[in-house]
């Protein structure tokens, strides 16, 4: 959807609009950083993007909730490998029946090292 450089070694932020599947009406924005040709020589490391990343959700339409998992682990809407095999960003929902909230937390995942790179964001259902 967009792309900000931001530096002259072709880094750039990229901003994804993702529709969640099963809740119609929400739309959420999830920006992560994608390392240049440049700097991927430069540090030797080419096939690993760094994992931080933020999100912002928001009602762009009439919410209708579909067939969503409501337990308190939520479900996976979106995941993006940052590296050939073990590391990603994932996009989990998780509902707040209590008060009426959609919760979407974009986070890191890897097989070996847990990260407490994060990002929220919250979606009310109330309707006035």
């Amino acid at each position: 959807m967009g792309e900000v450089d931001v530096d002259w070694l072709g880094n750039d932020l990229i901003i994804e609009a993702l529709a969640d599947p099963e809740v119609e009406g929400v739309t959420c924005h999830i920006t992560y950083f994608e390392r240049g040709i440049i700097d991927r020589l430069q540090k030797g490391n080419w096939f690993e993007d760094p994992s931080n990343s933020s999100i912002s959700c928001r009602q762009t339409g009439p919410i209708t909730l579909g067939d969503i998992d409501r337990s308190d682990e939520g479900e996976d809407v979106f995941s993006e490998r940052r590296s050939i095999i073990f590391k990603s960003i994932k996009v989990k929902r998780i509902f707040d029946e209590q008060n009426q909230t959609l919760i979407y937390i974009s986070h890191a995942r890897d097989v070996q090292n847990g990260s407490a790179k994060m990002s929220m964001s919250t979606v009310p259902l109330y309707q006035p």
